[in-house]
């Protein structure tokens, strides 16, 4: 009998440099070019650390959005029907709400046995 490859479906997220996605790397970028400016603002005033721990905090939120996912806790009646989604994910869908002042989502009403 043969052995046969199933390709999985990666959805875009294939690492790179270990720790990043494409979507993490993508928020990351974004997060320090926000962080970049006030490091220029801040470094014409001459206080460049302050700017640096800017550069820094906005790197890091970039990558928290981009990369991790609400975790599930029993004893938060919220996280019950958010829990495991993207952070990213949750944010796109605050704002596309606050536009349509609609939400739509779709939740699994099979109960299993």
């Amino acid at each position: 009998m043969g052995t046969y490859n199933i390709p999985r479906n990666y959805g875009g997220e294939t690492r790179i440099l270990y720790i990043f996605s494409v979507k993490s790397l993508i928020t990351t970028a974004l997060g320090i070019a926000i962080g970049g400016i006030f490091y220029i603002i801040f470094k014409m005033v001459l206080l460049e650390k302050i700017g640096i721990g800017f550069l820094i905090f906005f790197g890091v939120l970039g990558y928290i959005i981009g990369a991790l996912k609400i975790p599930t806790i029993a004893g938060l009646p919220i996280t019950k029907k958010i829990g495991g989604e993207p952070i990213f994910e949750i944010i796109i869908r605050y704002f596309k709400y606050k536009r349509n002042k609609k939400i739509y989502t779709y939740t699994n009403t099979k109960e299993e046995e």
